[in-house]
């Protein structure tokens, strides 16, 4: 996937983030439960500073992620929409303050890394980085093409529907969002899934990357 994109003239950067394990448990509690938000500041900063280093432009710039990276790239996207041009959020975490409430049972340890807004001092935090929260009517969001399954165990469909209805309603960019329903899709598309649909999913979200960001386009940052 990264080489097709790297032939056909796109770039591709991963951003190291707090809140995971690289660098020990202090960097990973410094990305969790209160300190969450560093997460989505270090993100905006990775981006920021591949638009400083003219590697692309915001008009240029696409940022994907899925379950807890759906969370991340979602929370970027409310928090700064000018800074991005199109976003892949596949089986995210999105209504962050209700999460809680329609978490399934094997997806009960992220309450650990994201906080319960059940509990009063967490609560705050966690309505002030939630993506479906952040939603603002009248604001130009990028392009944005979200995915979650009828069969996912561990993020509710609910989610994504929420989602992409909530963001339609608000835009008033001309840019499309658009939801991908798999009504026989697991989490990630579900273990055991078909090597040709996952063919087909791929393609599908770099067709999708490459026409908003013009990949293969001559241009001058």
């Amino acid at each position: 996937t990264r080489l097709a994109w790297l032939e056909a003239g796109g770039v591709y950067a991963v951003a190291t983030l707090r809140g995971g394990s690289e660098f020990g448990e202090t960097w990973h509690q410094d990305g969790m439960l209160e300190n969450k938000q560093h997460v989505f500041d270090d993100f905006i900063a990775a981006a920021e500073r591949l638009i400083e280093a003219g590697f692309t432009s915001p008009d240029h710039l696409g940022i994907s992620g899925g379950s807890n990276g759906g969370l991340l790239v979602a929370s970027a996207m409310t928090q700064r929409p000018e800074l991005f041009r199109a976003v892949l959020c596949t089986y995210p975490d999105l209504d962050m303050v209700r999460f809680y409430q329609f978490t399934e049972t094997n997806n009960m340890p992220a309450l650990l890394e994201y906080g319960d807004a059940s509990i009063p001092h967490q609560f705050e935090a966690i309505r002030r980085y939630s993506p479906y929260q952040a939603v603002q009517d009248g604001v130009k969001y990028p392009a944005v093409m979200l995915t979650t399954g009828d069969l996912d165990t561990r993020v509710s469909p609910l989610q994504g529907r929420k989602m992409t209805a909530r963001l339609q309603a608000a835009t008033a960019s001309d840019l499309p969002v658009i939801l991908w329903y798999d009504s026989r899709g697991g989490h990630a598309g579900g273990r055991g899934r078909p090597i040709s649909l996952r063919i087909e999913d791929t393609a599908r979200e770099l067709a999708f990357l490459a026409q908003q960001l013009g990949v293969g386009e001559e241009r001058d940052y």
